[in-house]
């Protein structure tokens, strides 16, 4: 439930409301905003009587919000959030990001080239992996710390905030003290103890859509992690499983309009785990972009045939800074300073 006030409500108005809902047995969330102040009604499981608040000095109206998801809609936050990574600004109205970097992280000299390189091709981010979610447990697994270190270094060589995944909860603050934006991957959008623990923390959290996951599904696990306090969330949609195999997965760019429908939180899109092939990563980051994507994850190699992981899917160097010449026309020509 959202509880609209007037706009002449005052701060007494609100406490008032506020009291009312936790004596309910419900938490009461101020939602401070330049045109209206609402309150968000949250941890009831079905309908709540609104006869007492309507009553209420201030109150202008009640919204009964049925979705599994609150603090993620734009029925209590209707007002675009952005995300601050490290100085780079997230979010509708800023110029859309590119994120580039390796699969995975494997060694110093590989890092920190591709860091340097992208950031002199115009990325805003660096990515890379350090622990590495495989399909099979024979395959490269990452170098973790190690590779967190690695990461740090190279961010700091090249100026680039750094983004990287956590895969368990026990590790979420050794990643935090690495990584300027936590990644969680599409195996664990639905590990809710995962999420709750990023949650607690205040560093920008990158929330990949799951392999099967539905829009509200995907919702509903940002709201785990804005429900713990951290509202510096991004979305990010990294293609479906469906059953074409042409590709590694299918990219669903309908969801970037879809998003910002519903949702007042940043979408963004990785067209490289999403098709697995490279020839594929330029034109679909391109169409993101048009469809209106705050940013794109793009993974890049020195050389892609000897990565330990997503070689296939990789840009070369010469690829990359094809793209970003492609992408800044782009951007230049829908509006973008």
């Amino acid at each position: 439930m959202l509880i609209v006030m007037n706009h002449n409500a005052t701060q007494a108005d609100v406490a008032a409301i506020t009291k009312a809902v936790q004596d309910m047995g419900y938490t009461a969330a101020p939602i401070p905003g330049s045109e209206r102040t609402a309150i968000g009604v949250l941890g009831n499981h079905g309908y709540v009587d609104d006869s007492k608040i309507l009553e209420m000095p201030g109150v202008q109206r009640v919204i009964h919000v049925s979705k599994p998801y609150k603090l993620v809609s734009r029925d209590f936050h209707p007002e675009d959030t952005i995300v601050d990574v490290a100085g780079v600004k997230v979010g509708q109205g800023c110029r859309p990001v590119v994120v580039g970097g390796p699969c995975a992280v494997e060694s110093a000299e590989q890092i920190v080239t591709t860091a340097l390189f992208v950031k002199k091709c115009g990325a805003d981010m660096l990515r890379g992996g350090a622990f590495k979610p495989r399909t099979g447990p024979h395959t490269f697994q990452g170098m973790r710390e190690e590779g967190l270190k690695l990461l740090a270094l190279a961010g700091k060589e090249s100026g680039l905030p750094v983004v990287t995944e956590v895969m368990s909860p026990d590790n979420v603050g050794l990643v935090a003290e690495y990584a300027d934006l936590l990644q969680i991957g599409a195996r664990n959008m639905q590990n809710f103890d995962l999420l709750r623990e990023v949650g607690r923390i205040r560093k920008p959290v990158l929330l990949k859509r799951g392999m099967s996951a539905t829009i509200e599904e995907f919702l509903a696990a940002a709201e785990y992690i804005l429900a713990e306090g951290n509202e510096n969330v991004i979305l990010c949609e990294r293609g479906i499983r469906t059953y074409e195999t042409a590709t590694r997965n299918t990219l669903d760019l309908a969801v970037v309009p879809l998003i910002k429908e519903l949702s007042h939180l940043p979408i963004m899109v990785d067209p490289s785990h999403a098709t697995g092939k490279r020839s594929l990563v330029p034109p679909m980051t391109l169409a993101a972009m048009v469809a209106g994507a705050h940013g794109v994850l793009v993974e890049v190699h020195p050389n892609p045939e000897k990565a330990l992981s997503d070689g296939p899917q990789s840009l070369t160097f010469k690829g990359f800074e094809q793209l970003m010449g492609d992408t800044d026309r782009l951007l230049d020509y829908l509006g973008f300073a």
